[in-house]
């Protein structure tokens, strides 16, 4: 990957997409989203056992900046991961982090 300055609308953007991925219950419900593939609102409800309303929040913030998609079928909402980004950048974050666990718990015991 080549090296660029980004302009600044670019990182605002970026700026913007970590501070929804900052949230831990959004990373909740998008964990489960790439594990499912997709869920309704009462499935991610039931999964995590928050509330309906904060579910729904959630969910709808997601939607609108398109890291979910919606498809409705009959009475329910159906939610998946429509940012194909999404989850190689929390599976490299992941990594990194288990790796400073590990090294951590080698030089200081358990954490």
């Amino acid at each position: 990957m080549s090296k660029q300055i980004l302009s600044k609308p670019l990182i605002g953007r970026v700026a913007q997409r970590f501070k929804i991925l900052s949230e831990p219950s959004r990373l909740e419900l998008i964990n489960l989203l790439v594990v499912n593939e997709q869920m309704n609102v009462m499935q991610l409800v039931e999964a995590t056992g928050q509330q309906q309303a904060n579910v729904s929040k959630h969910l709808n913030l997601m939607a609108r900046e398109g890291i979910l998609s919606r498809q409705k079928e009959g009475l329910n909402v159906y939610y998946r991961v429509s940012d194909p980004t999404i989850h190689g950048i929390c599976m490299i974050v992941c990594e990194r982090l288990k790796e400073e666990m590990d090294i951590q718990q080698e030089v200081f015991g358990e954490i």
